[in-house]
């Protein structure tokens, strides 16, 4: 068995050993230590094998269903790292309340999560790797609607939605694909094996071949979050909590860009033109719809999804552009991973400690939270895509490719609409980062979780519904408001009193 198999191995065995109540408690710091290990691993093997090497390797039933080259080496170690930095939140971010057990139960999904992932980064035959991205998928659903309540339930479901209907897409291309080949030629079947699978030198350029293709990347294009089937995305990262919303944004991602990746190595070079025009028009379309949602919204976190957005239309362009953007676009996928990582648990940091996600209601965050802010900022930073940060770099290759492949008209929109959206961008979050507080803030409550069992009758009682009501200043010119009539067992004071008993026969009793 191959070592780097491990760093599927251990965190399934980690999944499993969460099953078990006695581990419960340390389901944690069971979490980050196998985290440390499998990137310990991943890291380790891609610092031994060269990048030129290409590895294959079975686990008992085959000896070539996983590979590890040089794209497996990179995306095994980052969303290793990712990972990493995922389990140590959680044990620094522990919370011995009430919210029903998220702790183990985010191990022990996470763990089978982390499995799947890498045997998708890992996988040499598209099925597998296809199969291997859905199960992240079912592994996700649960820690998104961990709250139970409305809004994370209806996220959960649009996000298995959305995702299921997009892989089937993907699944069926893949039909499509095997029923051309063997319309056109006298093979058995397809091979589905990446060191097997060249279908340039067969004669299979027919309806059916073309609409597998176009299945393909319209459906993992949805996993992507591109458009037209991204309104899973900003609503998902939104309402999940910041460790299972990075999961998604920073290993879901780059896993199905992988996958993608791996299609377009093998397709890349019969099916260029039509590669090229699908992925650029899901790629604007994503940029432009990305950048209207940043002008409109005030959520900081939405912010970032919208922005996650942008960078997967950005990262569309390149794969679409082909040539030397294709290096930008690996780049700028490798850069937003760490940079939506980093924001997004900053952004829970913010939320707990303000209770809000509007931007216009939090500001001074360089005084108030100083590791916070300057995480945000040097995020915002590299989000958009400030010199020297991995996406600076990224926009430049991409770019460079763009003018060499003759795209002007493609180079000026990108060129606009990212202008669009730093304006946007740095309009909301900019001023979090730096502007003052406008007044003494009042003692932050922390929430608690929703009660569970009926509401008495009694809490119903007019008594106890204006007890903690605030009392609203009143406008310039305007009388305050009255208050509450006074109980039949209330004395009115001792000179209204007096006032009272002159002018009424019998005076007060």
């Amino acid at each position: 068995m191959n070592p780097i198999l491990l760093t599927a191995l251990l965190p399934a065995a980690g999944a499993l050993l969460m099953l078990l109540p006695p581990l419960r408690r340390v389901a944690l710091q069971l979490l980050l230590l196998i985290a440390v290990a499998t990137f310990g691993v991943s890291i380790g093997l891609t610092v031994v094998t060269p990048a030129t090497a290409v590895i294959y390797f079975g686990l008992g039933f085959g000896e070539n269903y996983f590979v590890f080259d040089a794209t497996a080496q990179l995306f095994t170690s980052l969303i290793n790292l990712v990972f990493l930095g995922v389990a140590a939140y959680m044990l620094t971010h522990a919370r011995p309340d009430g919210h029903r057990g998220f702790g183990h139960r985010f191990a022990g999904y996470a763990l089978g999560f982390m499995a799947a992932a890498n045997l998708a980064v890992l996988s040499n035959h598209l099925l597998m790797a296809w199969a291997f991205v859905e199960a992240t998928t079912l592994f996700a659903v649960p820690l998104i609607a961990h709250d139970r309540t409305g809004e994370a339930w209806r996220a959960s479901w649009r996000y298995l939605l959305l995702s299921t209907v997009g892989l089937s897409l993907t699944f069926l291309g893949f039909v499509c694909l095997e029923r051309s080949v063997e319309i056109t030629s006298q093979h058995e079947g397809l091979s589905f094996f990446l060191d097997q699978f060249d279908l340039a030198s067969r004669d299979s350029q027919n309806f059916a071949h073309k609409l597998g293709i176009l299945l393909i990347l319209f459906g993992y294009g949805t996993k992507l979050g591109l458009a037209p089937m991204y309104s899973w995305l900003p609503d998902t990262y939104d309402t999940a909590r910041p460790p299972v919303t990075t999961l998604l944004a920073a290993v879901q991602f780059n896993i199905a860009f992988v996958a993608l990746f791996r299609v377009l190595q093998t397709f890349g070079a019969s099916d260029q033109e039509l590669i090229r025009g699908v992925l650029t028009a899901m790629g604007l379309a994503s940029m432009v719809v990305s950048a209207i949602n940043i002008v409109a919204t005030r959520n900081y976190k939405r912010i970032i999804a919208f922005a996650s957005i942008n960078h997967a239309g950005a990262i569309a362009l390149g794969l679409g552009v082909g040539g030397s953007a294709i290096y930008g676009a690996l780049l700028y996928a490798v850069s937003n991973a760490l940079i939506k990582a980093v924001l997004f648990l900053t952004a829970g940091e913010i939320e707990e400690h303000f209770g809000t996600k509007r931007t216009d209601e939090v500001d001074g965050l360089l005084t108030e939270m100083p590791f916070s802010g300057i995480f945000l900022m040097f995020g915002t930073f590299a989000l958009l895509g400030f010199a020297p940060f991995g996406s600076f770099v990224g926009e430049l290759v991409m770019m460079g490719g763009m003018i060499e492949a003759g795209q002007t008209i493609l180079f000026s929109a990108l060129c606009l609409i990212l202008l669009i959206v730093f304006v946007a961008t740095g309009r909301s979050m900019f001023p979090m980062i730096w502007a003052t507080p406008a007044r003494p803030r009042p003692p932050r409550v922390r929430r608690r979780p929703r009660a569970q069992g009926p509401v008495p009758a009694a809490a119903f009682h007019p008594r106890h519904l204006h007890a903690d009501a605030p009392q609203r200043p009143a406008a310039p010119g305007r009388s305050q408001p009255r208050r509450p009539a006074m109980t039949t067992r209330s004395r009115p004071p001792p000179r209204l009193a007096s006032a009272l008993s002159a002018h009424s026969p019998g005076g007060l009793p």
